[in-house]
C-alpha cells in the first residue's frame, strides 16, 4: 500500500506541474495577443506565399487574436515579389515591423519590434 500512495502522489504532483505550465503558456500567449492587437494598420507587414503553411498559421493566429497586419503575397503580386527581393528576403513568412526585418513567425519578436 505505501508504494501505491507514492505512485498516486507522484501522479498528482506531475498533473499539477503540467497543468500549471499549460496555464502559464496560455496566459503568456494572451498577453502577447493583447500587446499585438494594439498594432496600427501597416505596422506589421507579412510577406507570404499562397502555399506556405507557416504563413497560413501566422494568418490564422493574427485573425484569432484580432491583430492588424498587412499581407504582401509573392504568389499573386509582382510588386510584392520585387519588394521582398529588395529586402533580401530568404524565405516566407518574412515580417517587416517598424523597419526591422525577420523571417519566421514569432509573436514575441513582433511585440518587441513594436516596442510593446
Amino acid at each position: 500500500m505505501p508504494r501505491l500512495r507514492e505512485v498516486v502522489s507522484l501522479a498528482v504532483i506531475t498533473g499539477v506541474v503540467l497543468g500549471g505550465a499549460s496555464v502559464a503558456s496560455h496566459y503568456h500567449e494572451q498577453r502577447l495577443a493583447q500587446r499585438l492587437a494594439a498594432a496600427q494598420p501597416g505596422e506589421i507587414v507579412m510577406f507570404s506565399t499562397t502555399e506556405c503553411p507557416y504563413c497560413a498559421k501566422a494568418r490564422v493566429w493574427f485573425d484569432e487574436h484580432q491583430v492588424n497586419f498587412a499581407e504582401c503575397n509573392l504568389s499573386v503580386s509582382e510588386a510584392c515579389r520585387q519588394a521582398f527581393e529588395r529586402l533580401g528576403g530568404r524565405g516566407v513568412p518574412t515580417f517587416v515591423v517598424q523597419g526591422q526585418v525577420r523571417s519566421g513567425f514569432d509573436p514575441a519578436w513582433i511585440a518587441g519590434a513594436l516596442g510593446r
